[in-house]
């Protein structure tokens, strides 16, 4: 099992793909697939969810990095506070020396009284400017004691604020969060409704046209999807295939962009039968590769690809037990000619 880096605008991207539902239904050759309704009801409906939740996630997004200033605020003050504590402890020592040394030293007799019991006067006047000084560093300790305390209690102020502050925002957070997360689940079932649809009447709608961001990929080939968790393996027996399994599934919730995973022609698209929608890309040196169980596709037969492009997004039409890609390498467009798709990949580069 693998788990890849999660690209940071994945939540906008399913939503967006969602939004940009094709309305013209319409298979391969053109024909008319019944059963689909009107091409603008579900299609408006999603793309004023994905308007709903693409502005949701971008203050989720904004939110969540002022929660981590305040945090950092909030610990800071923390740090603060821990030191003027110490400081404190420091000054209170301090002012006990200093009371300490006046006590001994009779610094609360009047100077008369000093001089009447004296024995050196000199060294009277010298331990009376010793006190005097005393009495100064008092003062001065008590006033920077007091300057301390107002401070520790105005930062203690400040950093209960802070944190109280980041309590209010995390609850926000996780509110929005959770309404983002029902609004995604809401609009994927709906894009995997009309992919059921698609599949009963055995038509496929026009390609769902992605507003792709910018790629810049170094390699010429990549897996075909980025986030993932890997399941059903090439060549893996089970009550679900009657043969061996032919591919390698590839566990992703409905909506994930499906890549091309790397420069080809688009030989097939179709709905129906046991791999629901898929799309089968012919690539140089005789391969072929098929992206099976589809929720929509965004490419037509006849099209070329580049790597990383985005052909269709994953769902779980056909025979298929939950939301997954299957992926399939042959050396023929036809079934029955797989190859180890992962043995495949990894030769060209691309580790699962």
């Amino acid at each position: 099992m693998r788990f890849t880096r999660r690209h940071p605008l994945l939540a906008v991207v399913l939503l967006c793909a969602l939004a940009v539902l094709a309305a013209r239904p319409t298979d391969g050759d053109g024909s008319h697939a019944p059963g689909h309704g009107s091409p603008s009801g579900v299609s408006e409906q999603v793309a004023r969810l994905y308007e709903e939740a693409a502005a949701a996630t971008e203050r989720y997004e904004a939110g969540r990095r002022e929660a981590e200033r305040q945090r950092a605020r909030a610990q800071r003050l923390e740090g603060r506070l821990d030191r003027e504590r110490r400081a404190m402890a420091g000054l209170h020592e301090e002012l006990g020396r200093i009371a300490s040394s006046q006590y001994r030293d009779g610094g609360g007799l009047p100077l008369t009284a000093h001089m009447l019991l004296a024995d050196d006067p000199e060294e009277m006047m010298r331990s009376q400017r010793a006190v005097w000084q005393a009495e100064v560093s008092l003062d001065k300790a008590i006033d920077r004691s007091e300057r301390a305390e107002a401070r520790l209690a105005r930062d203690e102020a400040e950093a209960a604020a802070a944190w109280k502050r980041l309590e209010q925002r995390n609850a926000e957070l996780a509110a929005l969060k959770q309404g983002i997360e029902r609004k995604l689940e809401a609009a994927r079932w709906k894009l995997q409704g009309q992919a059921d649809v698609s599949v009963a009447a055995g038509a496929c709608r026009g390609a769902v046209r992605l507003d792709q961001p910018e790629t810049h990929f170094t390699t010429r080939w990549v897996a075909p999807v980025e986030t993932y968790e890997l399941s059903a393996s090439y060549g893996s027996g089970g009550a679900r295939w009657a043969n061996r399994h032919t591919g390698q599934d590839f566990a992703v919730p409905i909506g994930t962009p499906v890549r091309a995973v790397g420069t080809a022609k688009v030989v097939k698209v179709s709905c129906g039968g046991p791999f629901g929608i898929e799309v089968v890309l012919r690539h140089a040196g005789g391969y072929y590769t098929q992206y099976a169980h589809l929720a929509a596709v965004a490419v037509d037969q006849g099209e070329r690809v580049s790597p990383g492009q985005w052909i269709g997004q994953s769902g779980s039409s056909g025979n298929s037990t939950g939301p997954h890609l299957h992926f399939e390498v042959r050396v023929t467009p036809e079934m029955g000619s797989a190859v180890n798709p992962v043995a495949w990949l990894a030769r060209r580069g691309v580790s699962l």
